[in-house]
């Protein structure tokens, strides 16, 4: 199973809702999580488009991938 790194600020705020029940932190949280879930599935994706067996799978990953970065379809080759 792959290990996934969040930054100290984030896991302290998570020691202090889940432990302490301070509670004042949830937007922070839910930011933090959301953003660091964002780059474990573009990390991903990109893994993906880099070693992906066939061109039609490589090209799915790696449009999908432009996708969620907010790439427009004009500035792609």
């Amino acid at each position: 199973m792959k290990k996934v790194q969040i930054n100290e600020d984030l896991f302290l705020l998570l020691i202090k809702y889940h432990i302490l029940e301070y509670y004042n932190e949830e937007e922070k949280i839910v930011e933090g999580l959301q953003e660091k879930f964002d780059r474990v599935v573009n990390r991903s994706l990109y893994t993906k488009y880099k070693t992906a067996p066939t061109e039609e799978e490589k090209e799915k990953a790696r449009q999908e991938y432009l996708d969620r970065k907010g790439i427009h379809s004009n500035f792609r080759w």
